[in-house]
């Protein structure tokens, strides 16, 4: 009673046992049971505000115990005598979306007559259906499943007050966007929305914006700002660029890198050469048809090509995750410019590299850099970096390109579910989804290629079937 008073009053007890939370004797003793004594980070950091019945965006990652966190917060305001739907928890894949109803069954086996049902794709609809009927209290599925039951009235929302989007950054990545909208405009708006996110690009933040009110931001193991960019420059001479370009790849190694170009025909030809010595690369400036440049930006941020190189107009507004380099191939003339360059690495709480190559007769755009950012550089010699003549660098995922889009009503939910289905494909080995007016692009491992091409010789897509093939 003197803890939950003290909660009520919003003095939190600094205790990271269970026990010192407001949480009910039946959770309490069946965490006990089950040996969750101590909390881990995420769950001291984001409990008190998700047992208070805020809003919020908790930043961490997968295995950091979030799924207990957050299925302790919504257990704890279920009601077992109400048998409607009061908890919806949305994954972006089965496997995930399995793995988060067993921990809350889990979690929830204290409770008295707690009934969670899980509304994935691969299983029949209708039993689905009939397990609804005779009442839930908690959903755990993935977007297109649970848009398809909408679509049949089959669920009811109306007496949802949690809702979980798990993995939000992933479900954004593999284009759920509009079917997570299209639920949560089903759901009372009075209700606590949390959102879990390894990551937190501009995407999540513009989405939070539209769905939840004043949300509490929590961040766990996050990396201080003053770390998260190393600036290293260089100098080379005019004719020598080129290759002072592949002594940084060669040396640094990073997995993914935008090279940034002042022209349209500098552009082609660093992707060129680069190509041409085994370094995945594409192009990306103003004479790409749209086409073009759709495929080049889905194949660089799903993953399926390692280098981007780009002028700073075709770039904007570019937000990828997880870079691990910017390379300056030429420094620019405004340092505010050099600013906007590097700050697309370093994100989302990981670390990143910026590195520049200057001519002599480029010493005064350093200048002015270094004037700007009040701080000094200290170039670094290109003969000090350790070259390695076999070095390749090849992205880890391959992109396919399917013949049927929005217009063909196809949504993420169908290409997933024909992958991880007859095709054989886990969802861990299905990357980005993106859905066009008339084509869709999936990012698989390289690996699964044979398989999926294999499939969708014979395989359909919502009954019918579509042609695909491998972009190189």
């Amino acid at each position: 009673m003197i803890r939950r008073l003290l909660f009520c009053i919003g003095i939190t007890m600094s205790s990271d046992s269970f026990s010192s939370l407001p949480l009910s004797s039946a959770l309490i003793k069946n965490l006990d049971s089950l040996h969750y004594h101590t909390m881990t980070t995420v769950q001291a950091e984001s409990l008190p505000t998700l047992l208070a019945g805020n809003d919020a965006i908790v930043q961490a990652k997968t295995g950091s115990g979030k799924t207990a966190a957050f299925g302790l917060g919504l257990l704890q305001q279920i009601n077992p005598r109400f048998f409607g739907v009061q908890a919806m928890v949305i994954c972006p894949t089965r496997e995930l979306a399995d793995q988060v109803a067993k921990e809350i069954r889990q979690l929830a086996r204290g409770i008295p007559n707690i009934k969670l049902v899980s509304l994935c794709g691969g299983k029949p609809l209708r039993t689905q259906a009939e397990s609804l009927e005779y009442g839930a209290h908690i959903v755990v599925g993935t977007a297109g499943r649970i848009q398809d039951h909408l679509s049949r009235q089959t669920l009811e929302l109306k007496h949802v007050n949690v809702l979980v989007l798990d993995e939000a950054d992933r479900m954004l990545d593999m284009g759920f966007y509009d079917e997570i909208i299209n639920i949560i405009k089903q759901i009372p708006k009075q209700r606590q929305t949390l959102l879990f996110s390894a990551t937190y690009p501009d995407s999540i933040q513009k989405m939070c914006r539209s769905i939840q009110n004043q949300p509490v931001m929590i961040k766990v193991d996050s990396i201080h700002d003053e770390n998260v960019i190393q600036q290293r420059v260089y100098q080379a001479q005019h004719q020598q660029r080129d290759d002072a370009l592949l002594t940084l790849f060669e040396h640094h190694q990073p997995a993914t890198t935008v090279v940034f170009c002042h022209t349209k025909i500098q552009c082609n030809q660093v992707a060129q050469f680069l190509t041409d010595r085994s370094i995945e690369a594409l192009a990306l400036h103003g004479d790409l048809e749209q086409r073009e440049r759709d495929q080049v930006l889905v194949r660089f941020t799903n993953k399926s090509c390692a280098v981007l190189v780009a002028t700073d107009v075709a770039a904007r507004g570019l937000d990828i995750k997880s870079l691990h380099a910017v390379i300056n191939y030429e420094l620019p003339h405004d340092p505010e410019i050099y600013r906007h360059r590097i700050g697309r690495t370093g994100r989302a709480g990981e670390t990143g590299i910026a590195l520049s190559l200057y001519t002599e007769a480029e010493l005064p755009r350093l200048m002015r850099i270094e004037d700007y950012q009040q701080e000094t550089f200290n170039p670094s010699e290109l003969s000090s970096l350790k070259r390695n003549p076999y070095y390749r660098l090849s992205a880890p995922n391959v992109t396919l390109q399917i013949d049927a889009g929005k217009k063909s009503k196809i949504r993420p939910g169908d290409l997933l579910g024909a992958l991880t289905g007859d095709a054989g494909l886990s969802g861990k080995q299905i990357g980005k989804i993106d859905i066009f007016e008339r084509f869709s692009y999936v990012a698989i491992e390289k690996k699964t290629l044979t398989n999926a091409l294999s499939y969708f010789k014979n395989g359909k897509v919502k009954g019918r079937f579509v042609r695909a093939r491998a972009i190189q």
